[in-house]
Protein backbone atom coordinates (compact mmCIF):
# COMPACT_ATOMS: atom_id res chain seq x y z
CA UNK A 1 0.00 0.00 0.00
CA UNK A 2 1.31 3.26 -0.97
CA UNK A 3 1.71 6.66 1.66
CA UNK A 4 -1.22 8.18 2.49
CA UNK A 5 0.53 11.30 1.08
CA UNK A 6 2.01 11.61 -1.69
CA UNK A 7 2.50 14.95 -0.97
CA UNK A 8 5.27 13.94 2.05
CA UNK A 9 6.74 10.54 0.36
CA UNK A 10 9.77 10.11 2.37
CA UNK A 11 13.36 10.56 0.90
CA UNK A 12 15.63 7.47 0.55
CA UNK A 13 17.40 8.55 4.00
CA UNK A 14 14.08 9.13 6.02
CA UNK A 15 13.21 5.34 4.21
CA UNK A 16 16.16 3.36 5.08
CA UNK A 17 16.02 5.10 8.81
CA UNK A 18 12.12 3.79 8.93
CA UNK A 19 12.87 0.11 8.03
CA UNK A 20 13.68 -0.48 11.95
CA UNK A 21 10.35 0.96 12.49
CA UNK A 22 8.17 -0.59 9.80
CA UNK A 23 6.77 -3.93 9.23
CA UNK A 24 8.32 -5.98 6.58
CA UNK A 25 5.38 -5.56 4.53
CA UNK A 26 5.11 -2.03 5.11
CA UNK A 27 8.91 -1.37 4.59
CA UNK A 28 8.29 -3.28 1.04
CA UNK A 29 5.55 -0.90 -0.05
CA UNK A 30 6.96 2.58 0.80
CA UNK A 31 10.02 0.87 -1.58
CA UNK A 32 7.99 0.08 -4.38
CA UNK A 33 6.05 3.47 -4.13
CA UNK A 34 9.22 5.25 -4.56
CA UNK A 35 10.60 3.19 -7.26
CA UNK A 36 7.26 3.44 -9.43
CA UNK A 37 7.55 7.14 -9.35
CA UNK A 38 11.48 7.16 -10.06
CA UNK A 39 11.92 9.12 -6.88
CA UNK A 40 14.82 6.84 -6.47
CA UNK A 41 17.13 6.04 -9.36
CA UNK A 42 20.51 4.68 -10.04
CA UNK A 43 23.14 4.25 -7.42
CA UNK A 44 20.20 4.31 -4.77
CA UNK A 45 18.44 1.71 -6.37
CA UNK A 46 21.27 -0.62 -4.83
CA UNK A 47 21.81 1.03 -1.86
CA UNK A 48 17.80 0.67 -0.98
CA UNK A 49 17.70 -3.02 -2.33
CA UNK A 50 20.86 -3.66 0.10
CA UNK A 51 19.29 -2.25 2.96
CA UNK A 52 16.18 -3.54 2.67
CA UNK A 53 17.42 -7.08 1.83
CA UNK A 54 19.04 -6.73 5.05
CA UNK A 55 16.24 -6.52 7.14
CA UNK A 56 14.75 -9.16 5.63
CA UNK A 57 17.13 -11.44 7.03
CA UNK A 58 16.76 -9.97 10.10
CA UNK A 59 13.31 -9.55 10.46
CA UNK A 60 11.53 -12.57 8.79
CA UNK A 61 10.55 -16.21 10.29
CA UNK A 62 12.77 -18.42 8.32
CA UNK A 63 14.28 -21.63 9.47
CA UNK A 64 16.74 -23.07 6.89
CA UNK A 65 19.06 -22.10 4.10
CA UNK A 66 16.43 -22.68 1.42
CA UNK A 67 13.66 -21.14 3.28
CA UNK A 68 15.77 -17.95 3.69
CA UNK A 69 16.84 -17.82 -0.12
CA UNK A 70 12.97 -18.37 -1.34
CA UNK A 71 11.90 -15.40 0.84
CA UNK A 72 14.83 -13.17 -0.46
CA UNK A 73 13.97 -14.64 -4.08
CA UNK A 74 10.19 -13.41 -3.60
CA UNK A 75 10.99 -10.16 -2.14
CA UNK A 76 13.74 -9.36 -4.88
CA UNK A 77 11.91 -10.17 -7.76
CA UNK A 78 9.18 -7.79 -6.09
CA UNK A 79 11.02 -5.07 -6.65
CA UNK A 80 13.23 -5.78 -9.75
CA UNK A 81 9.47 -5.71 -10.59
CA UNK A 82 8.76 -2.11 -10.10
CA UNK A 83 11.90 -1.01 -11.53
CA UNK A 84 12.69 -3.49 -14.52
CA UNK A 85 14.72 -0.11 -16.05
CA UNK A 86 17.23 -0.20 -12.77
CA UNK A 87 19.12 -3.74 -13.52
CA UNK A 88 21.26 -2.33 -9.97
CA UNK A 89 18.41 -4.27 -8.31
CA UNK A 90 18.80 -7.21 -9.99
CA UNK A 91 22.05 -7.46 -9.22
CA UNK A 92 22.23 -6.90 -5.21
CA UNK A 93 19.90 -9.75 -5.11
CA UNK A 94 21.74 -12.38 -6.71
CA UNK A 95 24.46 -10.56 -4.69
CA UNK A 96 23.10 -11.43 -0.97
CA UNK A 97 21.76 -14.68 -2.79
CA UNK A 98 25.64 -16.06 -3.53
CA UNK A 99 26.34 -14.21 0.27
CA UNK A 100 23.86 -16.69 1.75
CA UNK A 101 24.72 -19.58 -0.11
CA UNK A 102 28.75 -18.98 0.98
CA UNK A 103 27.81 -18.53 4.25
CA UNK A 104 25.86 -22.56 4.27
CA UNK A 105 28.65 -23.66 2.50
CA UNK A 106 31.12 -22.67 5.64
CA UNK A 107 28.41 -24.55 8.25
CA UNK A 108 28.17 -27.62 6.40
CA UNK A 109 32.41 -27.66 6.16
CA UNK A 110 32.18 -26.92 9.75
CA UNK A 111 29.95 -29.59 10.27
CA UNK A 112 32.14 -31.94 8.43
CA UNK A 113 35.18 -31.16 10.74
CA UNK A 114 33.04 -31.36 13.76
CA UNK A 115 32.14 -34.59 12.76
CA UNK A 116 35.82 -35.62 11.88
CA UNK A 117 36.51 -34.47 15.53
CA UNK A 118 33.99 -36.67 16.92
CA UNK A 119 35.69 -39.75 15.31
CA UNK A 120 38.76 -39.00 16.30
CA UNK A 121 37.37 -38.73 19.70
CA UNK A 122 36.01 -42.36 19.74
CA UNK A 123 39.05 -43.18 18.61
CA UNK A 124 40.96 -41.83 21.11
CA UNK A 125 37.96 -43.13 23.61
CA UNK A 126 39.13 -46.84 22.63
CA UNK A 127 42.74 -46.44 23.89
CA UNK A 128 41.40 -45.46 27.79
CA UNK A 129 42.03 -47.33 30.76
CA UNK A 130 39.56 -49.83 30.65
CA UNK A 131 38.98 -49.99 26.87
CA UNK A 132 39.97 -53.45 25.69
CA UNK A 133 42.70 -53.36 23.59
CA UNK A 134 42.33 -53.18 19.59
CA UNK A 135 42.97 -57.15 17.97
CA UNK A 136 46.12 -57.22 16.23
CA UNK A 137 45.56 -58.14 12.13
CA UNK A 138 46.20 -61.82 11.67
CA UNK A 139 48.91 -61.79 9.14
CA UNK A 140 48.59 -64.64 6.39
CA UNK A 141 52.41 -65.86 7.05
CA UNK A 142 53.89 -69.08 8.06
CA UNK A 143 56.04 -67.57 10.68
CA UNK A 144 54.55 -66.92 14.71
CA UNK A 145 53.02 -64.09 15.24
CA UNK A 146 55.21 -61.30 16.77
CA UNK A 147 53.85 -60.46 20.50
CA UNK A 148 54.45 -56.47 21.28
CA UNK A 149 56.93 -56.14 24.31
CA UNK A 150 56.16 -54.37 27.42
CA UNK A 151 58.03 -51.45 26.61
CA UNK A 152 56.37 -50.89 23.71
CA UNK A 153 52.52 -51.43 25.29
CA UNK A 154 53.59 -48.83 28.10
CA UNK A 155 54.82 -46.44 25.68
CA UNK A 156 51.53 -46.57 23.93
CA UNK A 157 49.52 -46.25 26.80
CA UNK A 158 51.59 -43.05 28.58
CA UNK A 159 50.48 -41.45 24.64
CA UNK A 160 47.13 -42.47 25.07
CA UNK A 161 46.57 -41.60 28.07
CA UNK A 162 48.48 -37.67 27.59
CA UNK A 163 45.84 -36.86 25.07
CA UNK A 164 43.17 -37.97 27.08
CA UNK A 165 44.18 -36.12 29.63
CA UNK A 166 44.22 -33.01 27.34
CA UNK A 167 41.00 -33.51 25.84
CA UNK A 168 39.24 -33.97 29.21
CA UNK A 169 40.28 -30.99 30.25
CA UNK A 170 39.49 -28.95 26.93
CA UNK A 171 35.71 -30.40 27.67
CA UNK A 172 33.09 -28.64 29.41
CA UNK A 173 32.34 -30.23 32.76
CA UNK A 174 30.07 -32.40 32.89
CA UNK A 175 30.69 -33.77 29.59
CA UNK A 176 33.18 -36.33 30.15
CA UNK A 177 34.85 -38.47 27.45
CA UNK A 178 33.83 -41.64 29.17
CA UNK A 179 30.50 -43.32 28.12
CA UNK A 180 28.47 -42.11 25.89
CA UNK A 181 30.24 -40.17 23.17
CA UNK A 182 29.30 -36.14 23.09
CA UNK A 183 27.71 -34.88 20.07
CA UNK A 184 30.04 -32.93 19.11
CA UNK A 185 28.47 -31.70 16.05
CA UNK A 186 25.48 -30.70 17.22
CA UNK A 187 27.61 -28.18 19.12
CA UNK A 188 29.35 -27.12 16.03
CA UNK A 189 26.30 -27.17 14.11
CA UNK A 190 26.20 -22.85 13.04
CA UNK A 191 22.30 -22.11 14.68
CA UNK A 192 19.99 -19.90 12.52
CA UNK A 193 20.66 -16.71 14.84
CA UNK A 194 24.31 -17.41 13.90
CA UNK A 195 24.08 -17.67 10.42
CA UNK A 196 21.31 -14.71 10.49
CA UNK A 197 24.19 -12.74 11.78
CA UNK A 198 26.91 -13.58 9.31
CA UNK A 199 24.48 -13.25 6.25
CA UNK A 200 24.15 -9.67 7.81
CA UNK A 201 27.83 -8.71 7.85
CA UNK A 202 27.77 -9.90 4.56
CA UNK A 203 25.75 -7.36 3.24
CA UNK A 204 27.18 -4.49 4.98
CA UNK A 205 30.15 -5.43 3.28
CA UNK A 206 28.08 -5.07 -0.22
CA UNK A 207 26.59 -1.68 1.37
CA UNK A 208 30.33 -0.39 2.27
CA UNK A 209 31.43 -1.60 -1.50
CA UNK A 210 28.91 0.37 -2.96
CA UNK A 211 29.89 3.39 -1.10
CA UNK A 212 33.05 3.56 -1.64
CA UNK A 213 32.75 2.74 -5.41
CA UNK A 214 33.66 5.63 -6.60
CA UNK A 215 36.42 6.67 -4.91
CA UNK A 216 38.18 3.42 -5.97
CA UNK A 217 37.32 4.36 -9.25
CA UNK A 218 38.78 7.77 -8.90
CA UNK A 219 42.08 6.40 -7.97
CA UNK A 220 42.99 5.43 -10.82
CA UNK A 221 42.50 8.81 -12.33
CA UNK A 222 46.07 9.61 -12.54
CA UNK A 223 46.51 6.37 -14.65
CA UNK A 224 43.97 7.16 -17.39
CA UNK A 225 44.50 10.83 -17.42
CA UNK A 226 47.66 12.59 -18.90
CA UNK A 227 48.89 15.81 -18.63
CA UNK A 228 47.72 18.23 -21.61
CA UNK A 229 44.78 15.59 -22.60
CA UNK A 230 41.44 16.80 -23.78
CA UNK A 231 38.84 14.55 -22.44
CA UNK A 232 35.26 14.89 -23.51
CA UNK A 233 32.44 13.83 -20.57
CA UNK A 234 29.29 13.77 -21.93
CA UNK A 235 26.33 14.56 -19.21
CA UNK A 236 28.78 13.25 -16.30
CA UNK A 237 27.52 11.68 -13.44
CA UNK A 238 28.24 11.93 -9.81
CA UNK A 239 31.20 9.10 -10.41
CA UNK A 240 32.47 10.60 -13.87
CA UNK A 241 32.11 14.12 -11.49
CA UNK A 242 34.34 12.40 -8.65
CA UNK A 243 36.62 10.83 -11.21
CA UNK A 244 37.32 13.78 -13.06
CA UNK A 245 38.19 15.82 -9.66
CA UNK A 246 40.49 13.71 -8.45
CA UNK A 247 42.38 13.68 -11.97
CA UNK A 248 42.27 17.53 -11.42
CA UNK A 249 44.63 16.98 -8.10
CA UNK A 250 47.60 15.36 -10.06
CA UNK A 251 46.79 16.41 -13.83
CA UNK A 252 46.33 19.54 -16.05
CA UNK A 253 43.75 18.94 -18.60
CA UNK A 254 41.21 20.48 -20.57
CA UNK A 255 37.54 19.18 -20.20
CA UNK A 256 34.84 19.36 -22.73
CA UNK A 257 31.55 18.91 -21.10
CA UNK A 258 28.87 17.77 -23.80
CA UNK A 259 24.74 17.05 -23.46
CA UNK A 260 24.58 19.87 -21.93
CA UNK A 261 20.70 20.78 -22.05
CA UNK A 262 19.60 24.56 -22.24
CA UNK A 263 18.85 25.74 -19.03
CA UNK A 264 15.99 28.15 -17.87
CA UNK A 265 17.50 31.73 -17.44
CA UNK A 266 16.33 32.12 -14.43
CA UNK A 267 18.21 28.71 -12.64
CA UNK A 268 21.64 27.55 -12.01
CA UNK A 269 24.13 26.92 -14.87
CA UNK A 270 24.55 22.95 -15.21
CA UNK A 271 27.91 21.24 -13.72
CA UNK A 272 28.52 25.07 -12.09
CA UNK A 273 29.84 23.09 -9.02
CA UNK A 274 31.81 20.84 -11.30
CA UNK A 275 32.96 23.51 -13.18
CA UNK A 276 33.90 26.02 -10.08
CA UNK A 277 36.21 22.83 -8.28
CA UNK A 278 37.87 22.02 -11.86
CA UNK A 279 38.85 25.92 -12.17
CA UNK A 280 40.11 25.90 -8.82
CA UNK A 281 42.54 23.17 -9.66
CA UNK A 282 44.07 24.61 -12.87
CA UNK A 283 41.62 22.54 -15.33
CA UNK A 284 40.09 24.34 -18.53
CA UNK A 285 36.29 23.92 -18.93
CA UNK A 286 34.33 24.23 -22.53
CA UNK A 287 31.17 23.54 -22.59
CA UNK A 288 30.16 21.79 -25.85
CA UNK A 289 26.16 21.79 -27.31
CA UNK A 290 24.95 18.45 -28.72
CA UNK A 291 25.06 19.79 -32.61
CA UNK A 292 28.71 20.47 -31.63
CA UNK A 293 30.02 17.84 -30.34
CA UNK A 294 31.46 16.08 -33.76
CA UNK A 295 33.68 19.25 -34.37
CA UNK A 296 35.75 18.62 -31.15
CA UNK A 297 36.30 14.57 -31.86
CA UNK A 298 39.36 14.96 -33.97
CA UNK A 299 41.12 16.85 -31.12
CA UNK A 300 39.51 15.39 -27.97
CA UNK A 301 41.77 12.23 -26.24
CA UNK A 302 39.85 10.48 -24.79
CA UNK A 303 35.90 10.45 -24.11
CA UNK A 304 34.48 9.33 -20.57
CA UNK A 305 31.10 8.70 -19.42
CA UNK A 306 29.42 6.80 -16.08
CA UNK A 307 27.62 3.70 -17.22
CA UNK A 308 24.26 2.19 -15.43
CA UNK A 309 24.66 -1.38 -16.15
CA UNK A 310 27.01 -3.31 -18.29
CA UNK A 311 25.69 -6.54 -19.67
CA UNK A 312 27.39 -9.94 -19.74
CA UNK A 313 28.04 -8.99 -23.80
CA UNK A 314 29.45 -5.71 -22.42
CA UNK A 315 26.99 -3.64 -23.88
CA UNK A 316 26.58 -0.36 -21.46
CA UNK A 317 23.51 0.96 -20.45
CA UNK A 318 23.99 4.87 -20.60
CA UNK A 319 22.31 8.61 -20.30
CA UNK A 320 21.04 9.38 -23.57
CA UNK A 321 23.54 10.56 -26.26
CA UNK A 322 26.41 8.93 -24.74
CA UNK A 323 26.03 6.40 -28.08
CA UNK A 324 26.68 9.53 -30.06
CA UNK A 325 29.75 10.46 -28.11
CA UNK A 326 30.68 6.78 -28.50
CA UNK A 327 30.02 6.11 -32.01
CA UNK A 328 32.21 9.06 -32.90
CA UNK A 329 35.19 8.33 -30.92
CA UNK A 330 35.04 4.80 -32.69
CA UNK A 331 35.12 6.46 -35.91
CA UNK A 332 38.13 8.43 -35.06
CA UNK A 333 39.89 5.53 -33.27
CA UNK A 334 39.47 7.47 -29.63
CA UNK A 335 39.55 5.77 -26.63
CA UNK A 336 36.07 5.44 -25.06
CA UNK A 337 36.39 4.95 -20.87
CA UNK A 338 32.82 3.84 -19.09
CA UNK A 339 33.15 4.11 -15.30
CA UNK A 340 31.31 1.35 -13.78
CA UNK A 341 31.41 -0.41 -10.55
CA UNK A 342 31.64 -3.97 -9.94
CA UNK A 343 28.03 -4.18 -8.43
CA UNK A 344 26.55 -2.37 -11.84
CA UNK A 345 27.83 -5.66 -13.55
CA UNK A 346 24.84 -7.70 -14.38
CA UNK A 347 24.79 -11.75 -15.99
CA UNK A 348 21.72 -10.53 -18.05
CA UNK A 349 21.80 -9.88 -21.49
CA UNK A 350 19.93 -6.73 -22.96
CA UNK A 351 16.48 -7.08 -23.61
CA UNK A 352 14.37 -5.02 -27.09
CA UNK A 353 13.29 -2.66 -24.12
CA UNK A 354 16.94 -1.55 -23.25
CA UNK A 355 18.32 -1.27 -26.86
CA UNK A 356 15.67 0.59 -28.04
CA UNK A 357 15.74 3.01 -24.74
CA UNK A 358 13.73 4.03 -22.30
CA UNK A 359 11.10 6.79 -23.00
CA UNK A 360 11.13 9.97 -20.83
CA UNK A 361 8.75 13.25 -21.03
CA UNK A 362 8.76 15.12 -24.20
CA UNK A 363 7.21 18.27 -22.68
CA UNK A 364 10.46 20.03 -22.76
CA UNK A 365 10.99 19.94 -26.66
CA UNK A 366 7.56 20.54 -27.38
CA UNK A 367 5.00 22.19 -24.99
CA UNK A 368 1.85 21.49 -24.71
CA UNK A 369 0.76 24.85 -25.58
CA UNK A 370 1.51 24.25 -29.04
CA UNK A 371 -1.69 22.82 -29.92
CA UNK A 372 -1.05 21.71 -34.13
CA UNK A 373 2.57 20.86 -33.10
CA UNK A 374 1.38 18.60 -30.84
CA UNK A 375 -1.36 17.33 -32.42
CA UNK A 376 0.71 16.75 -36.24
CA UNK A 377 4.21 14.98 -34.43
CA UNK A 378 4.77 12.26 -32.26
CA UNK A 379 7.78 13.57 -30.10
CA UNK A 380 9.38 11.00 -28.28
CA UNK A 381 12.13 12.18 -25.29
CA UNK A 382 14.51 8.78 -24.65
CA UNK A 383 16.60 9.24 -21.55
CA UNK A 384 18.56 6.06 -21.86
CA UNK A 385 20.76 4.51 -24.89
CA UNK A 386 22.26 1.24 -25.47
CA UNK A 387 26.27 0.79 -25.97
CA UNK A 388 27.20 -2.09 -28.05
CA UNK A 389 30.25 -3.54 -26.65
CA UNK A 390 32.74 -2.97 -29.87
CA UNK A 391 32.47 0.90 -29.31
CA UNK A 392 33.97 0.33 -25.18
CA UNK A 393 37.72 0.48 -25.03
CA UNK A 394 38.07 -0.11 -20.95
CA UNK A 395 35.73 -0.55 -18.82
CA UNK A 396 37.12 1.46 -15.80
CA UNK A 397 35.85 -0.38 -12.02
CA UNK A 398 36.65 -0.19 -8.47
CA UNK A 399 38.68 -3.21 -9.16
CA UNK A 400 41.00 -1.65 -11.96
CA UNK A 401 40.81 -0.99 -15.50
CA UNK A 402 39.16 -4.40 -17.33
CA UNK A 403 38.42 -5.22 -21.04
CA UNK A 404 35.84 -6.93 -22.37
CA UNK A 405 37.01 -10.09 -22.54
CA UNK A 406 37.21 -10.17 -18.58
CA UNK A 407 33.97 -9.43 -18.08
CA UNK A 408 32.74 -13.14 -17.85
CA UNK A 409 35.35 -14.13 -14.94
CA UNK A 410 34.56 -10.76 -12.90
CA UNK A 411 30.75 -12.43 -13.52
CA UNK A 412 31.85 -15.46 -12.35
CA UNK A 413 33.57 -14.44 -8.95
CA UNK A 414 30.75 -12.53 -8.04
CA UNK A 415 27.51 -14.37 -9.01
CA UNK A 416 26.65 -17.74 -8.81
CA UNK A 417 25.39 -20.46 -11.27
CA UNK A 418 22.31 -20.30 -9.97
CA UNK A 419 21.42 -17.07 -9.62
CA UNK A 420 22.85 -16.12 -12.85
CA UNK A 421 20.61 -18.70 -14.83
CA UNK A 422 17.47 -17.11 -12.22
CA UNK A 423 15.54 -14.27 -14.07
CA UNK A 424 14.18 -12.13 -11.25
CA UNK A 425 11.71 -10.82 -13.86
CA UNK A 426 8.82 -13.45 -13.61
CA UNK A 427 5.48 -12.84 -15.44
CA UNK A 428 1.95 -12.18 -13.77
CA UNK A 429 1.22 -15.75 -13.70
CA UNK A 430 3.79 -17.22 -12.03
Amino acid sequence: MAPSQAGHVPTLDNLIKSFNDLPLEASMDSLIFLLKRRQIKGDDCAKATAHFLRHVVAKSKWTSVNHLIEQVRSYGTRLAQAAPLEPVIGNVVRRVLGLIRDEAAEDRNADDVASETASDIQDIQSLAPGAPPPQPLQRATTASPVRPTLGSITSGLLVSNSMFNLLSVAEPLGSPLTGASTPMSSALHASVHALRSEVMDGIEEILDEINQADDQIAGFADIQIHPGDYVLAYQPTKTVERFLIKAASKRRFTLLLAGLQVPDPSAEPPYAALRKRLAAAGVQTINLASNGLMAYIPRVNKVIFGAKAVYQNGGLLVDSGCCVAAQAAHEYLKPVIALCPVYKFTPEDPSNEVVRGELGDPSSYVSYANGPAVDLLDIENTVTDYIPPELVDVYLTNLGPQTRHHLASILADHYKTEDIAFSLQFDEDS
